[in-house]
């Protein structure tokens, strides 16, 4: 298994924040790996470490002599006034000959994956300006891609568009994502940065289903490590507090056995408490009525597009509806006829009395950047009232995650997934018969996402959803309404009739995956001996991985703790172990400045 990149104990903070240290991870030429992580754990900025476009605080990173490396970040970087055709030809190397350049252009144009070449990036909607962005990077034939978020700004066609390349990519790739069902589908690793871990990562090998057993028998196993430790700590104390005479009759070394404790117990419980998540509870009006809303015959479009035609529906308590289509297809302006910002040009939109209706933006246009955190929770001073009840605004922002020192920070300065976090806290604040949400889940983590997912179950009122986000959707809807951006709707039960009915249409409706082949390049010669060392020492990079987090799984044994002579023998050995790693690694590059 070739090695393409490895970091060796990388460390980054920001001021006095930490985002991790002491990372070590090898990645491999049939890599498909996830990375996950809380907001802020420094997924990006690992991957921009790999891709040299940020520097480490300590550590480094080794990357295999000629690997064709390419990053595709969150955001694209296109030039408006180019058109696709030309994008795609800039994206190109200049080493390539021209007519090279130009004949992979063409292959792209054949396959119709744009319908006009000629069009200029600026006119492009999200999805297809992130569509553009992925076809540059893919068309560079690289050896590895490292992906931040790529399904940002895709609608669901889109998702199933770029997990179709990447089931059959010939290239590796490692890439961020909050999309459990896309983790699920194309990675065969993954690795999950938070600091709740002794390494501060988790790696897994498998899919994200298995990650997800395997974390959570990690995390008992780390809680039960922390009972145990209280118990032994509290033995230790009493003992300690009988008094001098006590003390003076006991070795020395358990008075240092006890301390050493209290620090052991101190690590563990501080790991287990990066553990927390957002509280969020929708307040509802518990209203009886049996129709909150219904829709007869309603019609809507503009002069150059019909975006509905004749649609009814009826939104009872407890009900869930999903709503699926490309984007453009008119499902925020379905939203926006449902709570009145826009009126039906045909067909009648009946509310019940005195209907309370609350709606999450997509947008994040009703947050203003200049506020502050704080003035955005709390307009109106230290306190907020939710569910009748008086909460200091330290109290709240922690119930989402914002420690006190953030509260002076202006909206502006806000991740995406923190914005949302707010936006959700305000959310929580209106008392809702119906909830109205445009993509939720855009740029939250996942621990945030499950809690979400949570407190909408439990929301007796009605929710309409738009996302992308599969895993939600299929679990949360009781109907999915497709809009095909013509004007007609269509029911379904859930997500696997949908896409049965997608795959049986016409398939010119929406085009292949990209096919572009991959060429190997040319290794180019070194002695016998040290070719065929070369192509052993990888595996032996890998062996000597495993040796040493197997001992460091044995070393979180809670068992341990009384067993003095195993753990200085288990610590020795993992020394050894890391020591002879380090040695492969020294060698491997010097073998790869010899494969020239």
């Amino acid at each position: 298994m070739t090695l393409f990149v490895s970091t060796h104990s990388i460390s980054k903070s920001y001021g006095a924040h930490a985002l991790f240290s002491n990372i070590s991870i090898g990645f491999f030429a049939n890599e498909r790996l996830g990375l996950i992580g809380p907001n802020g754990s420094g997924k990006t900025t690992l991957l921009k470490i790999i891709a040299d476009l940020e520097i480490p605080d300590c550590g480094q990173v080794s990357l295999k002599r000629g690997i064709d490396l390419v990053y595709l970040p969150q955001e694209d970087h296109l030039a408006p006034n180019k058109t696709i055709e030309e994008t795609l030809f800039d994206s190109l190397s200049e080493e390539l000959e021209d007519s090279e350049r130009y004949q992979r252009v063409r292959e792209i144009a054949s396959q119709k994956q744009f319908i006009d070449m000629h069009q200029k990036a600026g006119t492009l909607s999200g999805g297809w300006r992130k569509r553009l962005a992925i076809t540059s990077v893919l068309i560079q034939k690289p050896d590895m891609v490292l992906l931040d978020e790529p399904t940002n700004h895709l609608d669901l066609e889109g998702i199933l568009w770029l997990e179709s390349i990447l089931k059959q990519a010939p290239f590796a790739f490692v890439l961020i994502s909050h999309d459990r069902d896309f983790l699920e589908n194309i990675t065969n690793r993954i690795v999950e940065l938070n600091r709740q871990y002794p390494d501060g990562f988790l790696k897994v090998e498998g899919s994200y289903s298995a990650f997800l057993r395997r974390r959570e028998t990690v995390l008992s196993e780390q809680m039960e490590q922390q009972n145990v430790l209280s118990n032994k700590v509290r033995r230790e104390l009493e003992w300690l507090q009988r008094g001098p005479r006590a003390r003076t009759t006991k070795a020395q070394f358990r008075i240092d056995d006890a301390q050493r404790l209290q620090q052991e117990l101190s690590q563990v419980k501080l790991r287990n408490e990066q553990n927390k998540k957002a509280q969020i509870d929708f307040e509802a009006t518990h209203r009886k009525s049996k129709k909150l809303l219904e829709v007869k015959d309603l019609a809507f479009g503009w002069p150059e597009k019909n975006v509905i035609n004749r649609l009814n529906l009826t939104l009872s308590p407890g009900m869930c509806l999903g709503l699926l289509g490309q984007n453009g297809s008119g499902k925020t302006t379905l939203l926006n006829l449902l709570n009145g910002d826009l009126a039906p040009n045909e067909g009648v939109i009946k509310v019940a009395d005195d209907l309370k209706i609350v709606t999450f933006d997509q947008n994040r246009e009703r947050l203003d950047p200049k506020l502050s955190l704080k003035q955005t929770l709390s307009p109106a001073g230290d306190q907020v009232i939710y569910r009748g009840r008086s909460l200091h605004i330290v109290t709240w922002a922690k119930r989402f995650l914002f420690p006190r020192e953030q509260l002076g920070l202006p909206v502006s300065q806000l991740s995406g997934g923190e914005q949302a976090r707010v936006l959700i806290a305000n959310l929580m604040l209106k008392p809702a018969d119906i909830l109205l949400l445009d993509e939720p889940t855009n740029n939250l983590d996942i621990p945030t996402l499950e809690v979400l997912e949570e407190s909408l179950e439990e929301f007796p009122g009605a929710v309409v959803l738009i996302t992308h986000d599969r895993f939600l959707l299929d679990r949360l809807s009781d109907r999915l309404l497709f809009l095909d951006g013509k004007g007609n709707t269509e029911f379904f039960a859930d997500y696997e009739q949908w896409l049965q009915f997608r795959n049986s249409s016409d398939p010119d409706d929406s085009p292949a995956p990209i096919a572009i082949e991959h060429q190997e390049k040319k290794v180019k010669k070194i002695t016998y001996e040290e070719k065929k060392e070369l192509n052993r020492i990888e595996k032996k990079i890998q062996k000597a991985e495993e040796m040493a987090e197997a001992l460091q799984q044995q070393l979180r044994s809670p068992e341990l703790i009384s067993d003095s002579v195993r753990l200085e023998k288990l610590c020795t050995q993992l020394k050894e172990a890391e020591e002879k790693t380090e040695e492969l690694y020294i060698r491997w590059e010097e073998l790869e400045s010899l494969d020239q």
